[in-house]
Order: structure tokens, then C-alpha cells, then sequence
């Protein structure tokens, strides 16, 4: 929407009215919908695992590893009130002094991709540097989930 028509709506009595200027791209990579050729377009948000274990900065190692193990991974993503990426938890971290707090001894601000990225090219850049997963965020680095190396070339291989 133009500045001149959020202002036109505001005239009108509209009390929550926004000028969004971010665009097509900044669409995307916040996991919003999309229609069009673009749509057709095999992307990370297409495949990103949502539910994933979070912990914050001052929560004990002990709960966040029956948290993780409760869901069966092996990784927490430390995350503040916002839902914004500070951090990762590995295994080797989770098996540390169950006393301390995540932010002693997490890995501080691990790679990132955002919800637009084309999904063969993250596939190939997984595979070169021999990653198993990425973390995907909004532009404002907010967690919107994971993405599976094996889950991506699965579904690439669907797709053709």
C-alpha cells in the first residue's frame, strides 16, 4: 500500500493502518504466502521444520536437555522473548553442568537463512560445507524453524 493511501484510510478512521515498504522479496523471506511464478519456485519455507526445541539465554542446561530429549533432537535454539536467534545449543552443551544457564555455553549467533532462499543452491551449499541443517529466520532474525539437508534433497528429488 502507497504512504498516500495508508494516510487515506488513517482520514477515514482506520486506527491500525501500515505503510509496508519492505516488497516482494521481504514478502518472502518473512514465510509469507506467495502466489504467482514465483510460487512455483521450490524455496526453504516450503520445507522449514517449525517445531523445534527454544530455550532462553538464563534457562538451566538441566531442563532444556529433558526439553530436547523430549523431542527428540539434538539441538536447542536459544532464542529471546521475541522469538529473535541468539544462539545454539549442541548436544556436547547439553551435557555440560546441568546448573549453568544456556547462554555460558551456547554457540552465539549461528548461521542463519532466510524463508526466500531457493532451496537447490542451500541444498548444495549444505552439502559443500557438509552441514546437516540450517537455521531459518524472518529478515528481523526472528526463528521461523529448521531445514534438513536430507528432508531439502528429498524433496527436490519429489519435485522432479
Amino acid at each position: 500500500m502507497s504512504a498516500r493511501a495508508a494516510w487515506r484510510l488513517e482520514s477515514l478512521g482506520f486506527t491500525k493502518v501500515y505503510d509496508y515498504v519492505g516488497g516482494k522479496s521481504d514478502w518472502i523471506a518473512g514465510g509469507l504466502p506467495v502466489e504467482g511464478e514465483l510460487a512455483n519456485v521450490p524455496r526453504v519455507i516450503d520445507i522449514v521444520k517449525r517445531d523445534v526445541p527454544t530455550c532462553g539465554p538464563f534457562d538451566r542446561i538441566g531442563d532444556v536437555s529433558e526439553q530436547v530429549e523430549a523431542a527428540r533432537e539434538d539441538v536447542c535454539i536459544v532464542t529471546n522473548d521475541d522469538g529473535i536467534v541468539l544462539g545454539r545449543l549442541r548436544r556436547q552443551a547439553l551435557g555440560s553442568d546441568r546448573g549453568k544457564a544456556v547462554h555460558e555455553v551456547m554457540e552465539s549467533g549461528p548461521t542463519t537463512t532466510r524463508a526466500d532462499a531457493e532451496l537447490e543452491p542451500l541444498v548444495q551449499r549444505l552439502h559443500d560445507a557438509n552441514v546437516r541443517s540450517m537455521l531459518i529466520t524472518t529478515p528481523e532474525g526472528r526463528l521461523l524453524g529448521v531445514v534438513y539437508r536430507e528432508d531439502a534433497e528429498r524433496y527436490l528429488a519429489e519435485a522432479q
